[in-house]
């Protein structure tokens, strides 16, 4: 349920994506500063289907990928734009996902040996901001539906529930 995993100003949330066409699923624990609308994802598990796997350990370090950047994307990463151009050109005004904040990621590979391989890199990004909002509803009752989930955004939505 909503706010089952509270401790003081953090709330903690499970949330819950998957794709049929996609073959793609994910779960997502997440805590959320209730004062100041920081949301952490402490780990995700991610599940594929992409056809036979030749290179386990590489589909792997691909869907590790995918998701961290599709954490970056959904947590911190907007192109910003003044009068027709980008103001935010540096790594300092355009933040990305740093180290300390890579969630605990787990993967699961449905092989499928008969099959051809169906390819797998943008797969895992699909799920991530879904996963990731739905796991902020459970957390809060706060529902967030433009990325990034910026702090502010957090807040503006805690505000209306």
């Amino acid at each position: 349920s909503a706010n089952e995993g509270n401790s003081g100003d953090i709330a903690g949330g499970r949330g819950v994506s998957c794709s049929s066409t996609m073959h793609c699923a994910a779960i997502a624990d997440v805590e959320v500063d209730l004062d100041t609308g920081l949301v952490r994802v402490k780990k995700i598990v991610c599940a594929l289907v992409c056809g036979r796997i030749v290179n386990p350990e590489g589909v792997r370090h691909q869907v590790q990928g995918a998701l961290i950047q599709g954490v970056s994307r959904t947590l911190l990463e907007e192109v910003k734009f003044e009068r027709g151009r980008v103001t935010n050109v540096d790594w300092h005004s355009y933040p990305i996902l740093t180290f300390p904040d890579v969630p605990e990621i787990e993967t699961v590979l449905l092989d499928q040996p008969d099959t051809d391989p169906t390819g797998l890199g943008e797969l895992a990004t699909i799920p991530v901001p879904a996963v990731i909002g739905n796991a902020i509803f459970n957390a809060t009752g706060a529902r967030l539906r433009k990325v990034p989930f910026t702090p502010d955004r957090v807040k503006v939505a805690l505000s209306q529930v």
